[in-house]
């Protein structure tokens, strides 16, 4: 079948003020699907994952791998919006803009004119996306938040861990993670609203109401019944076999959900008569019976290894427990071109997760990198806001904009540095110097 070959949001601009996960996934995201995104930094350390701790990509002074995983395809603009001349550039942008997308507390961006009551009037067309931890609104809307704090506030952590341990977190940032997802269809949907309506709208996005969102069929668990759904750790409070299994060289886990799979799975182990033993025939018995059937389970998983249980169990929902490296060297993922490598601009080539999204006939962009800090700053504002060089210039000697020379980490510090050697008028009149870059 033939592709169109433009994604599915090509001619969408979107101005990204959002900083470490669900604001820049979201942003990633819209990027893959065709979006052309303008992240906006502080001149100064630019988006606060870049400075965070763990490998870097290029090594010590490289890019945090925290700030690689959520910015792929975006243009890096270095701005200064606490300037009313950094203000002005923000406005050119949003006048072209179909989304804008910010992650401050409540009333952060009203300080400078930017928050949505105050660009409501003047671009009524403008779909904003406000993401915070309790909402724009209401008494705990100036609270800071982050994910495990939800995780926690929520009710998440208390069904999560072992059946006689505390309640555990989840590792990897689920909230922020569900936000951006969420954050995504409301955008598209506030897209499609549009063209009946001729009107932007804003949507207020709260990490807390997401992570309740989330609780599922636990929430309605204690909602209907009245009582706290119990911790399993990997097993599950209400089904059996549901959990991880020991086999002869590592850990499997099956979740065997409903009759016919349990019929198939004990025939698969060469029991089938575990079936219609009394104890375990229903799931109700199962899991009243759930340690003697995890014995019996073991005893016959314990003869061979978790890769060969795992093709004998091919038509079951079960699969080995992997480490990180067993899952991303695993040949699925690469058949699924799940894994990328990307050439960074300053640190040269990178390996990353792309997308997981796949059309027919739009088919998503992932091939672009993640942005050096203020990468496109000499690009963008002169190409929206109609800057001319001897603007751009004074812009970056007043740090307005931040300075495109080689190495982000260090850009600023060697911009003082050459005005105080050569004087202030140094950059007047020369053109901009870009950092070499792939896209």
């Amino acid at each position: 079948m033939s592709q169109s070959g433009r994604p599915p949001l090509s001619g969408i601009r979107v101005v990204d003020f959002s900083r470490v996960i669900a604001g820049p996934m979201c942003t990633q995201i819209l990027s893959d699907m065709g979006a052309e995104v303008l992240k906006i930094e502080n001149p100064d350390g630019g988006d606060d994952t870049r400075k965070g701790a763990g490998p870097r990509a290029g090594g010590e002074q490289g890019e945090s791998h925290f700030f690689m995983a959520f910015n792929r395809g975006k243009k890096s603009v270095a701005l200064d919006f606490t300037k009313p001349e950094g203000q002005a550039i923000v406005h050119k942008l949003l006048a072209t803009a179909d989304v804008m997308v910010e992650n401050f507390r409540p009333g952060v961006l009203k300080k400078y004119g930017l928050d949505y009551s105050s660009l409501q009037a003047r671009y009524p067309r403008l779909i904003c996306l406000s993401i915070s931890a309790y909402g724009q609104s209401g008494p705990l809307s100036d609270r800071p938040g982050y994910d495990p704090v939800l995780q926690a506030e929520s009710g998440m952590m208390s069904v999560n861990g072992e059946a006689n341990g505390e309640g555990l977190r989840h590792a990897i940032a689920i909230v922020d993670t569900m936000t951006a997802i969420h954050s995504v269809a409301a955008i598209n949907a506030a897209l499609f609203a549009r063209h009946d309506t001729g009107k932007g709208q804003q949507i207020d996005l709260a990490l807390y109401d997401t992570a309740l969102a989330s609780l599922g069929n636990m929430g309605s668990y204690y909602l209907i019944g009245g009582d706290q759904p119990r911790r399993a750790g990997n097993g599950h409070f209400a089904s059996a076999p549901n959990s991880s299994f020991e086999t002869k060289n590592g850990k499997i886990y099956m979740a065997v959900a409903n009759q016919k799979l349990f019929t198939d799975t004990c025939k698969a182990m060469g029991h089938p008569e575990w079936v219609t033993d009394p104890r375990f025939s229903t799931i109700g018995q199962r899991v009243a019976n759930k340690p003697e059937l995890t014995r019996l389970m073991e005893e016959v998983l314990k003869t061979d290894t978790k890769e060969n249980w795992a093709q004998k169990f091919r038509h079951l929902p079960a699969g080995p427990i992997r480490t990180m490296k067993e899952a991303l060297d695993e040949p699925e993922v690469k058949r699924r071109g799940m894994l990328k490598t990307y050439q960074h601009a300053r640190v040269g080539p990178v390996p990353l997760i792309g997308s997981n999204y796949h059309f027919s006939d739009t088919p998503v962009d992932d091939t672009r990198p993640p942005p050096a800090l203020g990468e496109h700053t000499d690009r963008v504002p002169p190409a929206i806001a109609g800057l001319r060089v001897a603007a751009v210039a004074a812009l970056r000697a007043k740090t307005v904009i931040g300075c495109d020379i080689a190495s982000p980490a260090t850009a600023l510090g060697r911009c003082r540095r050459l005005r105080r050697r050569r004087g202030p008028g140094f950059f007047a009149g020369r053109a901009p110097l870009l950092w070499r870059s792939s896209g």
